[in-house]
């Protein structure tokens, strides 16, 4: 099961990785109300042997329904952050497969990164490894750095949506504006994401711009940690056909030939089922 802040995610799966089924509830009423409907919703079949959750928000609303949720289970269960349970899924069954060595990095609603090193998980002195939101890319010191991290700022969907508002509001033209009637505050990333693919020049330059922060950060993630393959999910694989190549090329620019060619970069393959696929993989081997 993954939690995080619009949404609980929950998949029943063998201890090979076949995902047997799904289920997916919106965060209405609290965390735990949508974590009890996804599991109400699952109805796994046979005995369930483990539990694993995974949480994208490290706060105590999100606390309390995992412990709420596990306390009455009498199964091995194990908690853990999403970046690093969709990094070990992926280095499982996904795009990363064999790899013993792996690096994640993602982009949605949120940012998240994960390791793996010798085919185990790096969890940090806290279980905070992996926190690429909190990454300083930009000199300038602003208040959402701040709350939510230089990164996370610039290339999260919020922070792509409030780019293209600047750019609108500072006099640029974008067919955005047209699909959302000037509604400004409506605009999604799906907007953006659409009009960029159709040619409008504003979102293609948003594009632009967040691929060169992705790519920023990417390089200085597979700088650190030397990894074998670096997964590269969200955004950068959904909108593969827009943010793909340019992280990449931004990524060559900034790493040494030495670094880039012993270094796989590739899309991931889980979609918005990794965490919780890697959740369930932590409660089998690391329980």
């Amino acid at each position: 099961m993954e939690l995080d802040d619009t949404r609980v995610i929950a998949v029943a799966i063998t201890e090979d990785g076949v995902v047997h089924a799904r289920a997916q509830a919106a965060v209405e009423s609290g965390i735990e109300a949508a974590a009890r409907a996804a599991l109400k919703q699952l109805q796994p079949s046979g005995e369930v042997e483990h539990f694993g959750f995974a949480s994208s928000i490290p706060n105590d609303d999100a606390t309390a329904a995992i412990v709420a949720i596990r306390q009455p289970l009498t199964v091995t269960t194990a908690s853990i952050a999403s970046g690093t349970a969709a990094t070990v899924a992926e280095s499982w069954i996904g795009a990363a497969q064999g790899a013993g060595h792996v690096a994640l990095f993602s982009v949605g609603d949120r940012t998240s990164g994960g390791f793996v090193r010798d085919g185990q998980p790096i969890l940090g002195a806290r279980g905070r490894a992996g926190a690429v939101g909190w990454m300083a890319l930009n000199p300038v010191e602003r208040e959402d750095y701040r709350k939510i991290g230089c990164l996370e700022a610039e290339v999260a969907a919020s922070g792509i949506v409030r780019r293209l508002i600047w750019r609108i509001k500072a006099g640029d033209r974008s067919e955005v504006q047209d699909a959302v009637d000037n509604e400004l505050s409506t605009i999604t990333m799906a907007h953006i994401l659409d009009a960029a693919r159709k040619g409008d020049g504003v979102s293609i330059s948003v594009i632009r711009d967040t691929a060169k922060y992705m790519g920023m950060a990417a390089a200085n993630i597979a700088a650190l940690a030397d990894p074998e393959v670096l997964v590269l999910g969200g955004l950068m694989a959904s909108a593969a056909d827009l943010l793909l190549e340019p992280v990449r090329l931004e990524i060559s620019r900034r790493l040494p030939r030495a670094m880039l060619d012993g270094l796989s970069i590739v899309a991931a393959t889980l979609g918005d089922d990794a965490a919780a696929i890697g959740a369930a993989r932590i409660a089998t081997t690391h329980p």
